[in-house]
């Protein structure tokens, strides 16, 4: 249920993808001829303008290999602008170039060059410093995997997958401020597992929480992509639905509960007869702060239980009579 904002270049290559900008057509090929025969795709560029569209596209490669003279724009310029684009995935830049002076080196790399390589090249060098640039994009894409992980490890529940309650309330905060300013209206709902204490007792917690895997499951599956879900705490859900009528809320609510009682829920144990009770509030008047908003749908989900559960209450009405 995660909502990603795409950023530029996040679907960049591998780290054995190399893009190869050399204005020479013989360099251009041996290189080629090297690279593939060292198990890396290569990507060709006859000077620095190619070279700098083909870094502006989503699959743009993450290993690159720079001539310092090119026509147009030069592989030290292409450092400066692939670094001030500062992308979530790294590249590792290697500079060819037949400037030997040590002041010349020092400029490539405060231009963003991680490395160079000097004219003549030999083939043993160059396959060396590139597995160093290999290596260091692999250590760097296992930094974001597990920063990733400690990222939904912090805001999803451990067992449903679904966002967790400081998340959830958090999603509803960032969307009722949306729908203050778009005056469009906010529904939020409630939902609690009918009977969940039974299920424990009766088929143990194992069975218990592969119920509410399921149920966090269905519960999901029908709601619309920019919704948000989360474990409010233990058997309790938090539903906040941007952009959602009083009617379109109510259908939502249905939906969900009748698929949740569509059919039994299957564990190691048993299967288990599911059902939700389901509260049900939009934003209005004196409805317009989180607190409010979250006591009011919960009013509602206690009145579905009065009702005889497996049915919902939108703020007071009842929308669906339990089953038989």
């Amino acid at each position: 249920m995660l909502s990603e904002i795409r950023e530029f270049g996040t679907s960049a290559c591998g780290p054995d993808s190399v893009l190869v900008a050399e204005d020479d057509p013989v360099f251009r090929l041996l290189f080629q001829r090297w690279l593939e025969q060292w198990g890396y795709k290569v990507t060709l560029a006859e000077d620095g303008a190619a070279a700098w569209r083909q870094l502006q596209t989503d699959h743009r490669p993450r290993l690159l290999l720079l001539d310092w003279m090119m026509p147009g724009i030069d592989g030290v310029e292409i450092c400066r602008r692939v670094r001030a684009l500062q992308h979530e995935s790294y590249s590792y830049i290697l500079v060819l170039t037949a400037k030997t002076d040590k002041q010349d080196t020092v400029f490539a790399l405060d231009a963003g060059a991680d490395d160079y390589i000097t004219k003549p090249v030999d083939p043993n060098e160059l396959r060396a410093r590139i597995q160093v640039g290999r290596r260091i994009l692999h250590l760097q894409d296992e930094l974001v995997r597990s920063r990733e992980q400690l990222r939904l490890q912090a805001t999803h529940d451990a067992l449903t997958g679904l966002l967790n309650r400081r998340s959830v309330i958090q999603a509803l905060t960032d969307e009722l401020s949306r729908a203050k300013r778009t005056a469009r209206p906010l529904g939020v709902l409630m939902l609690d597992l009918d009977h969940f204490k039974q299920v424990n007792d009766v088929h143990g917690h194992q069975a218990g929480d592969a119920a509410l895997v399921e149920v966090a499951g269905r519960m999901a599956s029908v709601l619309r992509p920019y919704d948000k879900v989360g474990r409010y705490g233990g058997e309790e859900f938090l539903v906040v639905l941007p952009d959602c009528s009083e009617d379109l809320l109510g259908c939502i609510a249905e939906r969900i509960r009748s698929r949740i009682n569509a059919k039994p829920v299957v564990t190691p144990c048993a299967e288990i007869k599911a059902t939700v009770s389901v509260g049900g509030v939009v934003t209005g008047p004196g409805r317009n702060t989180p607190a409010a908003l979250i006591r009011i749908a919960d009013n509602a989900l206690y009145r579905a239980k009065d009702f005889g559960r497996d049915c919902a209450v939108i703020e007071g009405e009842h929308l669906a009579a339990p089953a038989d």
